[in-house]
C-alpha cells in the first residue's frame, strides 16, 4: 500500500472531476468549505460531517510535566487543542482498507 497525503489541491481535482466546475471554481469551492470549518472551529464551535467524524475544540488545563531526557519538571500552559473524533461508518471503512 503506497502512503499519500491528500492535498487541498488533490480535492479541488476531485470536485473539478466528479462535479464538473471549472478547475479555478473548484479549488474556491474547497478553500471556502474548509474556511468555513476553520472559522467554526476557531470560534469554539464543533463541525459535524455526517458518516465522517466530528471535529471539536478542547481546553487543556494547565499542568506540570517532565522533560523525559532530563527529569526536570516543566509547566505546560492550558491550550486549546483540536480533537477529532471518528464515526463508526469512517472506523469501518478504515479498519477494511487495511485487511488489504
Amino acid at each position: 500500500m503506497m502512503n499519500k497525503t491528500l492535498t487541498r489541491m488533490d480535492l479541488g481535482e476531485a470536485v473539478f472531476r466528479e462535479v464538473g466546475l471549472s478547475r479555478n471554481e473548484s479549488a474556491a469551492l474547497v478553500e471556502s468549505v474548509l474556511g468555513h470549518m476553520s472559522d467554526a472551529l476557531a470560534d469554539g464551535n464543533s463541525v459535524k460531517i455526517s458518516s465522517f467524524g466530528t471535529f471539536s475544540v478542547r481546553d487543556k488545563n494547565a499542568r506540570v510535566g517532565r522533560n523525559p531526557k532530563t527529569g526536570e519538571e516543566v509547566p505546560i500552559l492550558p491550550r486549546r487543542v483540536l480533537t477529532f473524533r471518528p464515526s463508526h461508518l469512517m472506523k469501518d471503512q478504515v479498519a477494511a482498507g487495511n485487511k488489504g
